[in-house]
């Protein structure tokens, strides 16, 4: 068995902001599935800011995309054949297998989705990738305590979202930074946080201030940019800032140092300040708390979540472009097929 795919590629590395001709689509047959291999259908792909450092060919955490390569990304596919004793036809699995309709897997790396539990499309969301990210890192690097303020940016965002609704069943405070009012309203409305700012409005460091009187106890940086230069005054003794994420800088061109910067280590210093980057998989050891605890808050609807879905694989370029400028509004996905084929 043959199948007809399509796949989108790397077709050259961007300088800046990433444009159409970054990326090709390409037509080809996917090949039956060898000795213990499956082969799979892509329901769902999830599209998330990391990806634009995949893009470069600098040292990172992980590899860069090869130029002519696929582009890199979670999915959640369909087994649609298999010589693999571990998967059966018809299973629905959580893959790296990237941009692509259709995939061939040795089954390392895959792990089954239980339909029962949530739609599968929060297997790349809110169960998946960005709700561990916001778990983890709010938890063993945040430790938020009762009566604490938690500040987040991208607060409408998978990530961000997740966060704030987190912190608000710890019993902290929590306060969102978003783009536009349609975004602020929907985090404050919707989601329950005490209050959220527009990234845009020229006056978010004032408002910052008195939205925070007590200060910030926790800054979840996933922006960076003038959102960090609003927030970082406030910080009060022993704040920590977990760092996942610094979308404001992936477009950059150049590294520049902050004119700030002397005055920001200083504070680090006086503050007593912990700030620390981490990446999802320094926590692998949690997702079975996570998954038991994450699944039980959405049953229990104290955790809500968006999902902003675009259609086909030819959407994904342009859908990924928007990501990067904040035109998604809450979980980026990309629907390749339907769910059962």
């Amino acid at each position: 068995m043959t199948q007809s795919a399509k796949r989108v590629v790397l077709a050259s590395r961007p300088v800046g902001e990433p444009k159409p001709s970054d990326f090709r689509i390409e037509d080809y047959t996917a090949p039956p599935p060898g000795d213990g291999q499956v082969l799979l259908r892509t329901i769902w792909l999830s599209l998330d800011p990391y990806m634009r450092g995949r893009m470069n060919d600098g040292p990172s955490y992980a590899a860069p995309v090869p130029v002519g390569g696929v582009m890199e990304g979670g999915t959640v596919a369909e087994v649609i054949a298999s010589n693999n004793p571990g998967f059966a036809k018809g299973d629905i699995v959580l893959s790296r297998a990237g941009w692509q309709t259709h995939a061939l897997s040795d089954g390392k790396g895959l792990a089954k989705i239980d339909p029962k539990l949530a739609p599968v499309s929060t297997a790349v969301g809110v169960l998946g990738m960005p709700g561990l990210t916001a778990y983890t890192g709010l938890l063993e690097i945040g430790k938020p305590q009762a009566g604490e303020t938690v500040v987040v940016a991208a607060a409408s965002g998978a990530v961000g979202s997740a966060v704030g609704q987190i912190a608000k069943i710890k019993g902290a405070r929590a306060i969102g930074i978003a783009g536009g009012k349609d975004k602020c309203d929907y985090v404050k409305n919707e989601l329950g946080f005490d209050d959220c700012l527009d990234h845009r409005d020229p006056d978010l460091a004032a408002k910052l201030k008195d939205a925070c009187p007590k200060g910030i106890d926790v800054y979840f940086e996933n922006v960076g940019g003038a959102v960090f230069e609003a927030v970082f005054p406030l910080l009060n003794t022993f704040a920590r800032v977990p760092v996942c994420g610094l979308i404001a800088h992936y477009n950059d061109t150049e590294a520049t140092v902050p004119k700030w910067a002397a005055s920001m280590m200083r504070a680090v210093l006086t503050k007593r300040l912990t700030i620390r980057g981490f990446i999802v998989g320094d926590f692998a050891a949690r997702h079975g708390d996570f998954l038991r605890d994450m699944s039980g808050w959405v049953r229990e609807g104290k955790v809500k979540y968006k999902e902003f879905v675009t259609d086909g694989l030819d959407s994904a370029p342009a859908a990924f472009m928007g990501l990067l400028k904040g035109a998604n509004f809450g979980k980026q996905l990309v629907r390749v097929g339907p769910d059962k084929a």
